[in-house]
């Protein structure tokens, strides 16, 4: 990609891809799934890594706060956002089970978890997914192409058919900003 025209080139080629995916019925799932766990006071989990882990704060941001509408605070909680238990266990344990530990404290069975990684591959997330499903979660993925050790964990997945990370975090975005709104408004009309 060369220049500023090459970046907007590749992201709109990526998008189209995406979208020719055919992913809305794994999205009206994912949403139906999160919202009816939102209803019901259940926790919606969300972790990442790096740029992902911004994400993961985006997204529960958007959600404790509001999004599109006004309505009550929605019960979520980012995984990546509190250094002293990342660090904490990060030292006394290891960092590969920082988000599962996490799970642990707050998985309630019905509830969901959010796990971003572009490689799909992220050690950390695919343990929280794993400790998820143990405690009967809703698992749900945003990855890149394949959705790496993710993809069989994740009952809903969106696997972006890319392997370059700034561009797949870009698709991410849009899609989670689109799971962001859809949840809100069937919250709402609940």
């Amino acid at each position: 990609m060369e220049g500023l025209a090459g970046w907007f080139e590749e992201a709109e080629r990526l998008l189209v891809a995406t979208r020719k995916l055919g992913l809305d019925q794994t999205m009206e799932a994912a949403v139906s799934a999160t919202a009816a766990a939102l209803r019901a006071n259940r926790p919606l989990l969300v972790c990442g890594n790096g740029g992902s882990a911004a994400d993961a704060q985006h997204i529960v941001g958007e959600m404790v706060g509001r999004f599109l509408k006004e309505r009550r605070a929605l019960r979520a909680i980012c995984l990546s956002s509190n250094p002293a238990v990342l660090t904490a266990w990060a030292n006394d344990y290891d960092y590969e089970t920082v988000f599962a530990r996490q799970v642990e404290a707050y998985a309630e069975v019905g509830g969901v978890l959010l796990g971003l990684s572009t490689s799909g591959n992220s050690r950390n997330v695919v343990l929280a997914l794993e400790a998820a499903r143990v405690r009967g979660m809703i698992t749900i993925g945003l990855t890149g192409e394949g959705g790496g050790r993710m993809a069989p964990l994740c009952d809903h997945l969106f696997a972006v058919p890319s392997r370059f990370t700034p561009a797949i975090q870009q698709v991410h975005l849009v899609l989670y900003h689109y799971f962001c709104a859809a949840v809100e408004e069937a919250v709402i009309a609940g």
